[in-house]
């Protein structure tokens, strides 16, 4: 049985891994259809229409950027774990593609480890960004039998360094001769779309995935205006969207609402993708491809600016609030609690899931 201990006091802590969550990408072009094939299973998607959305990962040599950038923040995780004094292994496992969950977790407990606090590479509530994770974690374990108790820490989109580092990049993205002031110039944020059912299900009341994104926006737009003098209105927007026309997704898209700014006379678009942490694949094909040549055609001129990765302001404040879970343990939370057993529930799915944290209340 493996421990792992906290070298400044000596104290053993709650947890012997550290285990961080991607969604996986392909690593060559004879992975792009497989991989897609899982990612949409059970959805009915005709061959052809994978090829289609194949040739986006095609053009990069059918190389996922997430996997390398996953890696990187794992390093960068363990090093910041490291210079806290924690002697934690901190290991990657992805939904869709190699290293699997199911492999990572059958490794973990054959090597001796017993209690595994899990960290997905998403920053909200919902379905997708939290609960199917810890769906992904109960079938491993129900399927391997395995001896390990997993935990998986809740969503962080309230770290004060999330937030804080937005700010950063953004103002570090605004061009020289910008005039932030103008009417023409808008501060738009963008996030993954989901189902309208999802959205409404998402948290221990609901409705949790909008609010959140909208409480980064609300604290980045007040981190520009300490930093700028300068209060700019803004808008949040979606893009991604994989559903079919029938099913209610959120709006506006990306490019409708570039379509709608520049019929309300905005020349200057500052884009900024808080509703992810690296620029992957959706970052560079739905906002560097396609709102950007969206952009051009309207005259707009399109300021993107960059994800947080690694920046240290991230890692920093995410390996302080992994570090904090990794002192106390957290007891199992309760409904009406950050996450519970049946939060952001799936009408879909029953699978079994791993249990949520509450580490503190919502803000």
């Amino acid at each position: 049985m493996i421990t792992a201990v906290d070298t400044s006091t000596g104290t053993t802590l709650k947890y012997d891994a550290v285990l961080l969550l991607g969604f996986g990408g392909p690593e060559g072009e004879e992975e792009v259809l497989p991989f897609l094939e899982r990612v949409t299973a059970g959805r009915g998607i005709p061959t052809e229409r994978l090829r289609e959305v194949g040739q986006h990962y095609f053009t990069l040599g059918g190389v996922s950027p997430i996997n390398a950038q996953n890696r990187a923040l794992l390093a960068a995780l363990q090093a910041a774990l490291e210079a806290e004094g924690f002697g934690i292994e901190t290991v990657l496992a992805n939904r869709n593609s190699p290293p699997f969950v199911t492999d990572v977790v059958a490794d973990l407990a054959s090597r001796g480890h017993r209690r595994v606090l899990a960290v997905a590479t998403a920053a909200y509530s919902g379905y997708s960004s939290c609960r199917q994770y810890r769906e992904d974690l109960g079938l491993a374990l129900a399927s391997s039998g395995v001896d390990l108790e997993v935990r998986k820490l809740p969503s962080f989109y309230d770290l004060p360094g999330f937030a804080g580092t937005i700010t950063e990049l953004v103002l570090a993205a605004l061009p020289a001769g910008l005039d932030l002031a103008a009417d023409s110039t808008r501060l738009v944020f963008t996030t993954h779309s989901v189902p309208t059912s999802a959205a409404r299900a998402a948290g221990p009341q609901g409705d949790a995935y909008v609010d959140q994104h909208r409480r980064v926006a609300g604290k980045v737009a007040e981190g520009i205006r300490a930093a700028t003098g300068i209060y700019k209105p803004w808008d949040l927007v979606y893009q991604s969207r994989s559903g079919p026309p029938s099913v209610p997704w959120l709006e506006p898209d990306v490019n409708d609402a570039l379509t709608q700014l520049a019929t309300d006379g905005v020349s200057t678009v500052v884009l900024v993708p808080i509703g992810f942490l690296s620029d992957h694949m959706e970052v560079i094909w739905d906002l560097d491809t396609q709102a950007t040549q969206t952009a051009a055609e309207l005259g707009i001129q399109l300021v993107r600016t960059p994800t947080v990765g690694t920046h240290p302001g991230f890692v920093d404040g995410l390996a302080g609030r992994i570090a904090e879970e990794l002192r106390t343990g957290s007891p199992d939370p309760v409904p009406g609690q950050r996450c519970f057993g049946g939060c952001c529930a799936n009408p879909r799915s029953n699978a079994p899931v791993v249990p949520g944290l509450a580490i503190d209340p919502l803000p």
